[in-house]
């Protein structure tokens, strides 16, 4: 029988799976619900295959826990990486194509994905690469 596993009396089995279920962070949603799992006695090994970590992994998570609480679920990963907007076009840019799509294409026939390209190409002065037909 596997040896129990302790874990340091931060938060109570149910602030535990409150937090699992409201964490917007995928990654970090996914340790809170490791530590429900072991609160509520599942074994590490059951906990670690339920929410589809390796063990070694869920051990640190356990680990980590244990000795810095909630900051030591938070997802790192974040923090190396600035939060960077895909977006072509700014806020009034895309207000503008909005507005620009309401009425049918110089053509006068219908809006197609190439169509919509070359207007924000133009908007945004980056080169249309498509090589689709109109």
């Amino acid at each position: 029988m596997p040896r129990p596993l302790h874990l340091e009396p931060h938060f109570s089995a149910d602030e535990l799976k409150a937090r699992y279920r409201a964490s917007g962070d995928p990654v970090e949603s996914r340790r809170w619900h490791l530590l429900w799992l072991v609160h509520t006695q599942t074994t590490l090994t059951d906990a670690a295959k339920a929410v589809g970590l390796n063990y070694d992994y869920a051990r640190a998570v356990v680990k980590d826990y244990n000795r810095e609480g909630a900051a030591g679920l938070r997802n790192r990963r974040k923090d190396q990486r600035p939060q960077q907007s895909r977006s072509l076009l700014n806020p009034k840019q895309l207000e503008d194509l909005e507005a620009r799509l309401q009425s049918p294409p110089d053509d006068d026939g219908v809006w197609s994905g190439p169509k919509v390209a070359r207007v924000i190409a133009e908007v945004t002065g980056v080169q249309n690469r498509t090589n689709f037909g109109t």
